[in-house]
């Protein structure tokens, strides 16, 4: 991830501690791939000498011909940039899994000011709903119950594509598949936010009630520098519509503190708007320049200890909110998709509420995968214990 700052050097540090893990087996293959190998290229083979390989996210399924190559002598391939059309998925795994990740697109059109992903990710493109459709059957039949749709901007999923199903046909679609018992999809624009998908919250059995549709600013002017493409009020109408069509969705969220322009003011409104939405889960972010994008040509002139102030203020906020609404569960019965054993205690197990809520239940042995109704006893800050109703 290039995004921000903070998991980009992240990656550099992983790599120079695999660095001594090459130097006891030679024979190591060690490569970078993703966004920052889009973005770095060949600057990244030249700076870290361990590295054998750089791969792009468009060229991610050219990686069996990158290790053929390299298992034939050739050393140092870069291999990025984009190809025409969205890259064929890669192989459906032959082990099971509970939940699965399914690529729908890739690449972005919005050019916000402060973003790198069309950079790296490159322009939209959308693979074919016959081919989604196929690999999520694939998956249920080796025993995927929950399959989670990935794309930059689904919700613009097919907008280049004529003829072919709009996203919310697409949800429609899979939600026919026998044997699937959730879907859930990130990340959404506002900005294309349809009537059409917000009426699928209220349609589709299988559609999961959690929307994650960032915000990244309560203010107007930031947005407009931002260039979201809607308003404070806008975002709040969405809000305000979902909720109707579905009173019990789990609404989470992308903010972002310390954009260049940024004053108290703009961040008030920020504050604001996330008493007034109350939100179930933020991820909030401190603004970093990233090379490539309008915002870093901008002064950032918001001083480093203003934007600590600003994130420490908004997620105290929010971890409020957060175990506030948990605690509103208190005494209900919910909908728990097994996942496993608890990371709390051996004797205890673990799944999802359909809004992407952890509980940690007793009260019997239930099996992986099953779907099971938990009374929830403790709403906690970042989980829910209960048990099992029988």
């Amino acid at each position: 991830c290039t995004v921000r700052e903070k998991p980009e050097q992240k990656a550099y540090s992983i790599v120079g501690r695999y660095q001594q893990l090459k130097e006891h087996n030679p024979d190591a293959i060690i490569g970078i791939t993703g966004c920052v190998a889009q973005q770095r290229g060949e600057e990244l083979l030249a700076r870290m000498p361990t590295l054998d390989f750089v791969l792009g996210p468009g060229m991610i399924h050219h990686l069996p011909e990158v290790l053929r190559d390299m298992e034939g002598g050739r050393k140092g391939i870069c291999a990025v940039g984009f190809e025409n059309g969205c890259p064929a998925h890669l192989p459906v795994p032959h082990t099971p899994r509970l939940r699965a990740y399914v690529t729908i697109m890739q690449g972005c059109d919005n050019f916000c000011s402060y973003c790198i992903v069309p950079s790296v990710r490159g322009r939209e493109r959308s693979r074919p709903s016959s081919e989604i459709l196929a690999e999520i059957d694939a998956l249920v039949r080796r025993g995927t119950k929950e399959v989670i749709l990935l794309g930059q901007n689904v919700n613009s999923y097919a907008k280049h594509n004529p003829g072919e199903l709009t996203f919310p046909r697409l949800l429609a679609k899979i939600d026919e598949i026998p044997g699937l018992e959730r879907v859930r999809f990130t990340t959404s624009h506002p900005k294309d936010l349809t009537k059409e998908l917000i009426e699928a919250f209220g349609t589709l059995e299988h559609l999961c009630e959690h929307f994650h549709l960032p915000f990244q600013a309560g203010s107007n002017a930031v947005l407009e520098r931002m260039n979201r493409g809607y308003t404070r009020e806008q975002y709040l109408t969405q809000i305000r519509r979902l909720r109707e069509v579905a009173p019990q969705i789990s609404i989470t969220a992308d903010v972002m503190v310390g954009f260049p322009g940024e004053v108290d003011d703009d961040f008030r409104q920020t504050l604001e708007l996330v008493q007034e939405v109350e939100f179930d889960g933020l991820f909030s972010f401190k603004y970093s320049p990233r090379q490539g994008t309008r915002s870093a040509q901008w002064q950032d002139d918001c001083a480093p200890e203003v934007k600590q102030q600003r994130l420490a203020a908004l997620q105290e906020l929010q971890r409020e909110t957060t175990l506030k609404k948990n605690k509103r569960l208190e005494g209900t019965v919910q909908e728990v998709l097994v996942e496993g054993s608890s990371r709390n205690s051996p004797r205890m197990m673990m799944g999802r509420t359909g809004c992407n809520r952890i509980v940690n239940f007793s009260g019997g042995t239930a099996r992986v995968g099953e779907l099971v109704m938990v009374k929830i006893d403790d709403g906690l800050q970042n989980s829910l214990r209960g048990e099992l109703r029988r």
